[in-house]
Parts: C-alpha cells; structure tokens; sequence
C-alpha cells in the first residue's frame, strides 16, 4: 500500500484561487536542540472551496496543529499560510483576529456554547463579537439554517436544556451564521452517541452538498471521515495521502497501514 502519495504545491497550481485556505512548505517546531520536535515538517496543502476535507493520522502526527495554524490561532514555525488570497504569516493580532471572525468558523468537540445565552443569543453572538445586527438577508439564512437544523423550536433554550446532538446542531449553525469561508471543525462528534454523531456529520455533509460550503474536519474516527469528500492523512508531521470519499473500511485499514510503518 503507497502511503507516499506526493501533493503539488499550491503555489504552482492554477487552480490556487479555487482554495479557501492553504499552507506551503508548512513547518512547526517545539523545544530547541535535542529536544525539539517537529510537530508539521514541510506540508503543503490546500482546501478547496465547497468540499468537505476529513483530516486523519494517528495520535501526535500533527492534525490539530496544522488545523490552528490554517485558522491562524497558531503561528508556523517556517513556511506560508493563506485564508483565501490573504497571506497571514504578516498580519498583526487585531487583523487577524478581525479575518478570523470574518472568514473562518469552529465547531469544537466540547461545543463551547455559552450557557448563559439562550439558542437565539448564541446564534447571534457572531455578529455581536464583530459590532453590528445581521442584515435582512443575513436574518432570513439564520432562519433558514434554524429550520434546517431543527432548532426552530428552541430558540428560547439554553444550553443546559438541550441534548448534546441540539448543542452540537447549535455549534453548527453559530460556525455557519455569517457565511465565512471556510468553517473547521475539530472532533466534532468526539462527545456524541452513535446516531447523534451520524445526525451531525449529515448536516455537515448538507452544508457542503447544499450549501456549497467549504468544511476541514479533523477527526481520528475512520466512520466520520467517510462522510468527507476528501481524506487528506498525515503521519509524522508530514502528509503522506491525499484521497477522494473513502469508506469507513478502507479509511481503518489504511490508518492501520501508517501506524504499522510509523
């Protein structure tokens, strides 16, 4: 089994503007001397606009990193990171922070729901962060992402008062509120049952199919990933595949074969 799969750089691909985000030449180091480690070491990849990309490898072989560093909560160590056509790696906190708000949005494993708003009040909370009210057009998506998500009857809810697949459906909808870009989510379903874990990868599969957006899910769950559109695997820092929809069979079986030869 070829685990060594090669990936352009973005830079020489003509379709670099089709990508939402991207990273080239990607290092990440920690400790000096003897004792550094690299957590990235030379990754180059891109996540293209309207897909849903699944990002896998073993524990410790860099996933989680390089997603921060996309979402630019982390800064590389060597090398260029890009959301949308906007190099990142110069842009000061504030920039960046009003990039992040703009462009990006993160569903986390944990929810991080704030318990003291109701569902409504989290659902706005972007548009609050970022100083204005959602728009006409922006109300009428809230609207529609409400219904869509079944949450259209819990808006006067807190998050105490909803099952972890309702807090989880309200993560979504926060992440997608505002249209950004390119949303991340990081285990989404790590702390849901089966069904509801199901329940939540469909609506993520829905945003992308129907909605035509762009969605880089870090997970070590062979079933989750089989969801995705894409499957990018990565095993001592380094991206070592690149596949199109993969099943939940094959997607264990290749796991295994990186663990193997790690």
């Amino acid at each position: 089994m070829d685990i060594t799969t090669s990936i352009p750089t973005a830079a020489a691909n003509p379709a670099a503007a089709s990508l939402v985000a991207r990273v080239e030449s990607l290092t990440k180091s920690y400790g000096a001397h003897g004792a550094r480690v690299d957590a990235l070491r030379e990754v180059t990849l891109g996540i293209r606009r309207g897909e849903f990309t699944a990002i896998m490898g073993p524990s410790g072989s860099g996933k989680s990193t390089l997603m921060h560093i996309m979402a630019g909560l982390d800064s590389p160590t060597s090398g260029r990171v890009w959301l949308g056509d906007t190099e990142i790696g110069g842009l000061g906190d504030e920039q960046l922070t009003l990039l992040r708000r703009r462009r990006v949005g993160f569903v986390f494993q944990a929810f991080n729901l704030v318990p003291t708003l109701d569902v409504e009040g989290n659902l706005l909370l972007p548009f609050e962060l970022d100083g204005r009210a959602p728009s006409v057009r922006e109300r009428e998506w809230i609207d529609e992402l409400e219904g869509v998500l079944g949450l259209a009857d819990r808006l006067r809810h807190r998050p105490h008062e909803l099952s972890g697949g309702q807090q989880q459906r309200v993560a979504i909808a926060r992440a997608l509120v505002t249209r950004p870009e390119l949303v991340f989510a990081d285990e989404p379903t790590g702390n849901l049952d089966s069904r509801t874990g199901r329940e939540v990868l469909q609506v993520l599969q829905t945003a992308t199919r129907g909605y035509g957006q762009s969605i880089a899910m870090v997970t070590h769950d062979p079933v989750a990933a089989s969801y995705a559109d894409r499957v990018v695997f990565l095993a001592d820092g380094r991206v070592v595949s690149d596949r199109s929809r993969m099943e939940a069979s094959e997607i264990a079986s290749f796991m295994l074969a990186i663990e193997q030869v790690a």
